[in-house]
């Protein structure tokens, strides 16, 4: 398939919620696998459609060590979050050049939509957990930086800022 170009902070539509998908077709299988090719591209472990513009709840998460174990999730939806909680240092090429330390639950079950269309649930710890929690937040019109003070958060975006010039 293909590498995308990922859209720039403040693209209106990385602040817009995704539309659900309502079937796994052949057009979302190529959506996943372009998203794939651009997050090994960047390199990355995880992409949410909206930040190549395609506006469906759709994510590609890949925190393995060897590369080459994508999980597709079409509408994902955490349904258990674990009290323990993981510091861990996020990013986001819709932001690039900056970087911060981000909480969230050190594990996640969560439900989607797999690749045959199929309704499955599966447990992510660590990385793999951050990830798809990320991936989450972009398909609900967030980036990392929104779970920051507004202090911190608005000098992150104009370091970015200051970068991209």
């Amino acid at each position: 398939m293909s590498v995308r170009p990922i859209l720039r902070w403040p693209d209106k539509r990385l602040r817009t919620p995704a539309a659900p998908v309502d079937a796994v077709t052949d057009d979302i299988r190529a959506h996943w696998q372009d998203m794939i090719d651009t997050m090994e591209a960047m390199p990355g472990v995880g992409l949410a459609a909206p930040q190549i513009g395609v506006m469906l709840r759709l994510a590609v998460v890949d925190a393995s060590n060897d590369r080459g174990q994508a999980v597709r999730m079409a509408n994902p939806e955490i349904l258990h979050a674990s009290v323990e909680l993981r510091d861990h240092e996020e990013a986001s090429p819709c932001l690039p050049g900056v970087n911060a330390a981000i909480t969230r639950p050190r594990a996640v079950t969560v439900r989607f939509l797999n690749e045959e269309g199929e309704v499955e649930e599966r447990d992510f710890v660590k990385l793999w957990a951050t990830s798809v929690q990320h991936q989450i937040d972009h398909l609900d019109g967030m980036l990392y930086v929104h779970r920051l003070s507004k202090t911190k958060r608005d000098m992150l975006i104009r370091r970015a800022r200051k970068r991209a010039r």
